[in-house]
């Protein structure tokens, strides 16, 4: 066993973070929609998010945002002339489209890809995939520019293998991390691989709301990283319509422990004894349920408790969960948290982190992070421009504060001015970032 850390790559926040509602059964996102963002007390927060865990000793990486309005994918809709006379017919023509251009969904780097370590994979790699995304047109845009992100954060190809997103189509539905956990003893030991998934490929699905993953694409991905002892499990029916549209809204999991919801497996019983036979003879799985007793769903949900990022410290003893403050303000998933603690099980801790800006869009603090298991060697083959540090931090803080809006209104989004705002933004970033000059379509 090589010795290995959690890394954890966050998305930055793009400029045109804004609430227009695209997500089908993501009940904030619905909640919210037409509401006025703050962009730069978003890419604010997530990066106070981002330092604190690498002042706690976890190595922390920057996910650049995309190019958004993406003017290509308008383009190829069949409107012309310049950019700008480009953007100003969509939303005059379509504005639904339009809105589809100007999403800063990719900050949800938990559904960038699934990525399998170096101690489970059969090549000795670290393999990821980046999610196809095709549930939602907003964010079907996203897996050329992730893979290419991905390429530039992780560029040695020895160590590293980046493959191309499954088959576009609704048969291999993949989102990516947020439906995939692994357990192990160690970081660095080989592990289980729980691939959650909410539908089959040919099933007549009658769900309330969509049901994006397929169990088809849970296995693809299992089997071109060649995971190690794969679980597939069927996230609960009544789980998707109650508004999980990810597994990561009820389960989360780390080294040996996982904390679920009661209500998160359409077969509990057969999914944990499934996870107990794939342990075996590695480690002894620890399952955490909060039974719906103590937290109803709907509370569960609204309270992002299990879209907590939970975290093995240097010189910690036991867990620390991150949870959004909007858990703390939950009196009864604040209960739940705490008596997490006393209860002398894997999770010693629980913080409270704000990320309101992204929670009123769906998005906790485990949905704005990519957990990558990084040996020694594989971690110093990372792009380092990309790691964040005080440094890093300072010059990111007065980047967001000089590009970014505190306000952005639907309506602002047809503002021209906007687009120069935010190509202008990339293009420093990239540079911030050492991630080349032709590294987003408008610089080509």
């Amino acid at each position: 066993m090589s010795p290995a850390v959690e890394a954890n790559a966050d998305g930055l926040v793009g400029p045109t973070h804004s609430y227009a509602g695209l997500s089908p059964g993501n009940l904030a996102s619905e909640t919210n929609r037409g509401e006025a963002s703050n962009p730069r007390a978003a890419v604010l927060q997530g990066l106070a998010k981002m330092k604190r865990l690498a002042d706690l000793g976890v190595p922390q990486f920057v996910l650049p945002p995309h190019e958004r309005p993406l003017v290509p994918f308008l383009r190829a809709q069949g409107w012309t002339g310049t950019d700008a006379q480009v953007v100003e017919a969509a939303w005059r023509d379509a504005p639904a489209i339009a809105a589809a251009a100007f999403s800063a969904s990719s900050m949800w780097a938990a559904n960038a890809a699934t990525v399998t370590p170096s101690a489970d994979s059969a090549d000795g790699r670290v393999h990821f995939t980046p999610a196809n995304l095709v549930s939602n047109l907003h964010r079907s845009l996203e897996p050329p520019q992730t893979a290419a992100a991905l390429k530039r954060l992780f560029p040695d190809a020895r160590r590293f293998a980046v493959h191309d997103p499954l088959h576009p189509v609704g048969h291999f539905g993949d989102e990516g991390a947020a439906n995939h956990v692994r357990l192990a003893a160690e970081h660095g030991a080989p592990g289980v691989n729980l691939f959650v998934w909410g539908r089959e490929a040919w099933e007549d699905w009658q769900g309330r709301y969509p049901a994006r993953q397929t169990q088809e694409a849970s296995r693809a991905v299992a089997r071109r990283h060649g995971a190690g002892r794969p679980v597939f499990a069927r996230q609960a029916r009544a789980a998707i319509d109650g508004g999980a549209f990810h597994n990561d809204v009820v389960c989360v999991g780390t080294r040996t422990a996982l904390l679920f919801h009661e209500q998160a497996f359409e077969d509990k019983a057969g999914t944990l004894e499934a996870i107990r036979r794939a342990a075996d003879g590695l480690f002894q799985p620890e399952f955490v349920e909060i039974p719906t007793a103590d937290l109803p769903f709907a509370d569960a949900v609204a309270s992002y408790l299990f879209n907590s990022q939970l975290l093995v410290l240097p010189g910690e003893d036991r867990l620390v969960l991150l949870a959004p403050t909007e858990t703390e303000e939950n009196p009864r998933a604040h209960a739940a948290a705490q008596a997490l603690v006393t209860s002398n099980g894997p999770i010693g801790r629980v913080e409270y982190v704000d990320v309101k800006q992204s929670m009123k869009n769906g998005g906790g603090p485990a949905c704005l992070r990519l957990r990558v298991v990084l040996t020694e060697q594989e971690l110093r083959s990372v792009n380092g421009f990309q790691r964040l540090n005080d440094g890093l931090h300072a010059r990111l803080t007065e980047w967001a504060q000089r590009w970014y809006r505190d306000r952005l209104a639907p309506a602002d989004l047809r503002d021209p001015a906007l687009l120069d705002e935010s190509r202008g933004a990339l293009d420093q970033l990239t540079a911030i970032l050492n991630l080349g000059s032709d590294f987003y379509p408008f610089q080509r």
